[in-house]
């Protein structure tokens, strides 16, 4: 098979893509090897005889599975994590998540007539004096208040 390297090269300047992307039509070889001039290969592109391959890229089917793995909390263990605790989630954000989700389930208890408005203000200031570090922390108190658990 000829080279067809001048060709490439002509046909590369002209469609302004580089020389491995330029597609030769193995069938008409010998009507390309007669084109010399940049007109001669200009009526090849016309004919659709030379043409440039389309780009390649990278294919996101494997970062798509990854994301949806993540969504699932897969792939988010000890060994994938660069930052410190609180690089990754701030120590107020924490803090406004964990007294939310107490003070949520504190009125829910009041809404359901588990406990009485007193018992609520208590628990409702202790929450945010920060006595409580977690929710558990905080049915904990409640049991011992109540002496059971009226919740479950």
């Amino acid at each position: 098979m000829k080279k067809l390297s001048l060709q490439r090269k002509i046909a590369a300047r002209l469609l302004g893509v580089g020389e491995n992307r330029i597609w030769l039509d193995p069938t008409k070889l010998k009507e390309i090897s007669e084109a010399v001039t940049s007109e001669d290969i200009r009526k090849l592109i016309k004919k659709g005889i030379i043409s440039a391959r389309p780009v390649k890229g990278t294919s996101r089917a494997r970062a798509r599975e990854r994301h949806e793995q993540r969504k699932k909390g897969r792939r988010r263990g000890i060994g994938k994590r660069k930052g410190k605790r609180g690089a990754r989630t701030g120590k107020k954000e924490r803090w406004v998540n964990t007294v939310r989700k107490q003070r949520r389930f504190l009125k829910f208890l009041k809404k359901k007539r588990l406990i009485d408005k007193k018992l609520f203000e208590i628990a409702y200031r202790k929450i945010k004096g920060g006595e409580f570090k977690s929710l558990h922390h905080l049915k904990l108190f409640l049991e011992k208040e109540l002496g059971e658990k009226k919740w479950r």
